[in-house]
């Protein structure tokens, strides 16, 4: 017996969206509204790259970039589960698929130290430029029409199960974590025996519950969260059994 937790990170493990708390970083922890208002909708990827060289630009570097990006708070019960996690890893594999980049998860991660609990994180590469700039890439390319240009979670969650078929490793119930419009994608790819978590509030929950109005629910089971406390019970639960 296995299972798989699939995380979201922005909104549902931190308690922020990283990518706008590094605006704190800026001038005046602002962008000047030509910035702000390039940003076209499915190209979000590319909209942070040029906040990334405005940032640069203004001569922000790598280490008060990571001294911001670590106080960005975990959500409410957050730190208790992925310490229970932690001291279960043999019943449950654990992976994050976030719209985030490489360098903001790691950097949180590690600084709270629970980079061991993910066995892997699939996100948008980043990396510092030999200037110091911070650079970002699209995570893959995918041909879905749901999905933002650079991140469709869905391929990625399948691809990952293929793999782990492929190495012998099958899971008794997927549990997917999330809060986001780019979460109900790989939702309606689970299984009748798989949960959705979404957050209480936030547009993965009215998304869900506006496919069952029309008549076209998911498939699994869906459970809603505000706190990690909400998790942690579920996850007990399974343990159990």
């Amino acid at each position: 017996m296995k299972f798989l937790l699939v995380f979201d990170f922005d909104h549902t493990i931190i308690d922020e969206n990283s990518d706008t708390w590094i605006v704190k970083c800026a001038p005046e922890r602002k962008l000047p509204n030509g910035l702000r208002n390039s940003y076209q909708p499915g190209h979000w990827t590319d909209y942070m790259g040029r906040v990334f060289v405005y940032l640069g630009d203004n001569g922000v570097k790598e280490d008060e970039m990571k001294r911001t990006m670590t106080t960005i708070p975990f959500t409410a019960g957050m730190i208790d589960l992925l310490g229970f996690i932690g001291e279960n890893k043999e019943l449950f594999d654990c992976i994050i698929v976030s719209d985030s980049n490489t360098v903001f998860i790691d950097w949180i991660l590690k600084a709270a130290d629970f980079h061991k609990v993910f066995d892997e994180v699939f996100t948008n590469p980043a990396a510092f430029s030999s200037t110091g700039y911070l650079t970002v890439q699209h995570f893959h390319a995918h041909h879905c029409a749901k999905c933002p240009k650079n991140l469709c979670k869905r391929k990625v969650l399948k691809e990952f199960l293929d793999k782990q078929l492929e190495r012998g490793v099958s899971y008794t119930q997927v549990v997917y974590i999330g809060d986001g419009g780019n979460d109900l994608c790989p939702v309606m790819f689970l299984k009748k025996n798989d949960i959705a978590m979404p957050r209480q509030g936030y547009t993965l929950e009215k998304k869900i519950s506006q496919l069952a109005q029309s008549l076209s629910p998911v498939q699994c089971s869906v459970l809603v969260w505000s706190s990690a406390s909400d998790i942690m019970s579920y996850l007990k639960l399974l343990v159990k059994e």
